[in-house]
């Protein structure tokens, strides 16, 4: 299947349809083109379309993920606390024997070490993944700011011997 070439008059229609206001894939679907062939178009004509609404709902969707993260962790470490609270609590065991199938119930005043070992094991994954949530929306430019700001200071303390020689009375 050959593409179809672009003509004068989709040059004219995208004018004139960027003119009223029409969004890019409102004038592809008007058109009949791609929304990919009326960006081309509107590049060679110099015209450019309001991404008003495109970063709005962009920046929503960021703003609605950030705080399900922030849930998510939060609900980590709920549930790291829970668990660990296990630790100290009477624990129900089970054992549903070999060939026989029987089975026997008992509980114990705490978990076995083994358990809360488990357990532990369990509580420090939550903790973590709720941390990991928490730096994945951290600000960045704090890091990079102190970052920066070494390299700049590094480089001062350079400068400062080369101009000023061990030995060298500075005046």
């Amino acid at each position: 299947m050959t593409a179809r070439p672009v003509t004068q008059a989709d040059y004219d229609r995208v004018r004139e349809l960027h003119a009223q206001g029409l969004s890019r894939n409102e004038i592809g679907r008007t058109i009949g083109r791609s929304g990919r062939t009326v960006s081309r178009i509107a590049d060679q004509l110099d015209l450019s379309f309001d991404r008003t609404a495109t970063r709005a709902a962009t920046e929503a969707k960021r703003d609605d993920a950030r705080a399900k993260r922030a849930a998510l962790a939060n609900a980590l470490l709920d549930d790291a606390n829970r668990l660990r609270q296990r630790l100290w609590q009477e624990a129900c065991y089970v054992d549903h024997g070999g060939k026989e199938f029987f089975r026997v119930d008992w509980t114990m005043p705490e978990p076995t070490f083994a358990d809360k070992q488990k357990i532990m094991q369990s509580v420090g994954i939550a903790i973590d993944k709720a941390v990991r949530l928490d730096e994945y929306d951290a600000d960045p430019g704090i890091d990079a700011a102190k970052s920066m700001l070494g390299a700049l200071a590094r480089s001062l303390g350079a400068a400062y011997e080369q101009l000023n020689p061990a030995g060298s009375d500075g005046g």
